[in-house]
């Protein structure tokens, strides 16, 4: 009777757990779609901003702005995003080790030359572990303030104009599909056309109900008032918010992504698991049952003898 009463309870815990996989799993899913919808509707604006940056950057003025000069790297600096949080499969440890393999492949001193821009609380004990130089450390929440971004945003600027870093990148989670998420890297500074398109080309997923989204026109000419070289100037701390902002949302609907998918995985394994015990727990009892019969019609013919 021990060994059934075990098994009950075993039961009655994977059934819990499956509870509250299930709600997880409803839950992402509801914060994934709703991460896509808001990376889609500011996809005009990317849009309208590259087609800006694509007008100006090739005039004259634009090698008098910092944030466009191209110098040689001897100092990186590294924007990374991750969760806060686990139970999302291979999410955050598939960023970290590409923004670490990006690092070696520079052939720079990791501890010397580069340094971090964590967004997350896993980017931060990461590489907070190895030595690394955390300069600054921003909690990933599921709300995506104007004011965390300008603060990155202004954090990067600083380390770039003032020399302490020649290039900034950003590494982050890009939502594909449901199933399918590719950590990713952009060049932020210098800030360039090529970098921001990909960005723009990037929020429409390969796959999914969002996939067929249809393109918005890209205006060619414009009249520039008051005149190229103020409006670029104006410009350029913007047009870095949109790899911020739309790093923050791929990761968000990634993270929701993989989380929902692992937390579905392990609902089906507690359901396998909870077939599994209960057709354990009718043997045991079917065998208890039986042993009980015996005990008694052996005890019945004893007497009878």
């Amino acid at each position: 009777m021990a060994g059934i009463k075990r098994i009950k309870n075993k039961i009655k815990s994977v059934e819990k757990t499956r509870t509250v996989t299930k709600a997880m799993e409803a839950v992402s899913a509801a914060k994934m779609r709703k991460a896509q919808l808001r990376a889609l509707a500011g996809r005009a604006y990317a849009r309208a901003a590259a087609a800006i940056l694509s007008r100006v950057s090739g005039s004259y003025v634009s090698s008098q702005y910092p944030l466009l000069a191209k110098r040689e790297v001897k100092k990186a600096l590294y924007i990374v995003i991750t969760s806060d949080r686990g139970l999302a499969g291979a999410l955050n440890s598939a960023v970290l080790k590409a923004t670490l393999a990006d690092i070696n492949a520079g052939g720079l001193p990791p501890q010397k030359s580069v340094s971090i821009i964590a967004v997350g609380r896993k980017a931060n004990d990461f590489f907070s572990a190895r030595g690394f130089s955390v300069d600054a450390f921003h909690p990933n929440t599921d709300e995506i303030s104007s004011a965390l971004i300008q603060k990155i945003v202004a954090e990067a600027i600083f380390r770039f104009e003032s020399g302490a870093a020649d290039e900034v990148k950003i590494a982050y989670q890009n939502f594909r599909s449901t199933f399918e998420q590719r950590p990713i890297l952009r060049t932020i500074f210098p800030l360039a056309l090529k970098e921001l398109e990909k960005v723009v080309a990037d929020i429409i997923p390969a796959r999914g109900a969002f996939s067929t989204t249809a393109e918005e026109m890209r205006p060619q000419v414009y009249t520039i008032e008051p005149s190229e070289e103020e409006v670029l100037g104006a410009a350029l701390e913007r047009l870095a918010g949109i790899f911020v902002y739309h790093a923050l949302l791929e990761s968000q609907a990634s993270e929701h992504s993989a989380r929902m998918v692992a937390m579905k995985s392990a609902s089906d394994k507690a359901e396998e698991m909870e077939h599994d015990l209960t057709l354990n727990f009718n043997k045991a009892r079917q065998a208890a049952i039986t042993r009980e019969v015996s005990e008694i019609t052996g005890g019945m013919e004893a007497m009878t003898a």
